[in-house]
């Protein structure tokens, strides 16, 4: 199992590299960049392009030598402004060249400093990187209450109306988008339309500081209701049809007709035997379900709620172009994924020793 583990982790280190080539290029090749970003703060626009075009349908309509020349000299200022700009955040080198440099940075997680925030990356990323792992922590541990008990009852009640009523239910919930479930939401319980139940946006009150220990966590929970709601409706169809079926599997082997035979209660032989053995595979396949919730569900949800998670500043770094932030985001999900997965076959081998990864490589 050491060998295994190991070369797990090497061969993290191609995979994150791919990764990051792959979006580095692409993100790269996209129009615009921090530059236009930054001129067109400075310009006081909101959009670079429509200030773009309405500078060029000045020109066409200008005549006067006196304008062309203001014009050239204003296109030759901006030039230079563009080269001090690129040379200060720099993106003055090839760009083969600023790949290998954030490579090799990276090895040492030198993720280097935002182009807008003023802060290091390392320092957003600690910062922000725990409301979306609670957000994530939460939504699975919820979706674990609720899916084993009911995938318990469907294996028990297979075939039965509340089988095929609850299937529909749960088949329904998976095909909704989080994002239109977290939309229905908030215009339910938070906008007022129908009920102002919850708050619209934030992770906490404006008064946070000043309320007790016991306050805080009630307005923390507050908070995260909807959101937590919002992400937990993508993974209910796949645990509960899991829990079902492992079930299933588990009452129909030998043993339990067994135990049923020596004349022991259907719940003791249904939480006494089945229930233990049913579960491990199960329980072994949460650390897939967290990252699984938190990469499907972060990003939109985040924003949706402006929940100042790493997904919502991937999300703001996208927009404004702030490569290390977005590079530095990217580079921690895909190690936390990586991570994550290998926990799962560790999980796997742990309740069920049958399970050999090192057979299977050689």
């Amino acid at each position: 199992m050491f060998a295994y583990i190991v070369r797990r982790l090497l061969l993290m280190v191609p995979t994150v590299v791919g990764i990051l080539v792959i979006n580095f290029v692409v993100i790269n090749m996209a129009p615009g960049g921090p530059i236009d970003n930054i001129i067109a703060q400075m310009r006081g626009g909101p959009s670079l392009g429509e200030r773009t075009g309405a500078a060029e349908g000045r020109e066409v309509q200008s005549s006067t030598p006196e304008q062309g020349r203001d014009s050239r000299a204003a296109r030759g200022l901006e030039k230079e402004l563009r080269e001090k700009l690129a040379k200060q955040l720099g993106l003055d080198k090839p760009i083969g060249e600023r790949l290998v440099l954030m490579l090799r940075n990276y090895l040492t997680f030198d993720l280097g400093d935002s182009f807008f925030k003023g802060k290091n990356v390392v320092e957003l990323v600690i910062e922000r990187l725990p409301v979306s792992l609670s957000l994530g922590l939460w939504a699975t541990l919820l979706t674990y209450l609720v899916c084993i008990p009911l995938g318990i009852m469907k294996a028990v009640r297979d075939g039965s109306r509340f089988d095929v009523w609850s299937s529909g239910a749960v088949i329904l919930g998976y095909a909704i988008p989080s994002f239109l479930f977290a939309l229905l939401l908030i215009i339910v319980f938070s906008t007022g339309t129908v009920v102002k139940w919850f708050p619209l946006r934030g992770l906490t009150s404006d008064n946070f500081a000043d309320l007790s220990t016991g306050q805080q966590i009630v307005d923390y929970f507050w908070h995260m209701a909807l959101p937590i709601v919002a992400m937990m409706i993508g993974g209910f169809a796949t645990l509960t049809i899991l829990t079902k079926n492992s079930f299933l599997d588990e009452i129909r082997k030998q043993y339990v007709i067994t135990a049923r035979a020596k004349g022991l209660s259907e719940r003791r032989v249904l939480y006494g035997h089945v229930f233990r053995n049913a579960m491990l595979i199960v329980i072994a396949g949460f650390p897939a379900a967290f990252i699984g919730i938190l990469f499907s569900g972060s990003l939109l949800i985040e924003t949706m709620f402006s929940l100042e998670g790493l997904g919502l500043l991937s999300f703001e770094a996208a927009l404004g172009r702030d490569y290390p932030v977005l590079f530095g985001a990217l580079y921690v999900f895909s190690l936390i994924g990586l991570l994550i997965h290998l926990v799962t076959d560790l999980m796997y081998v742990l309740v069920d020793p049958r399970i050999d990864f090192e057979a299977r490589a050689g």
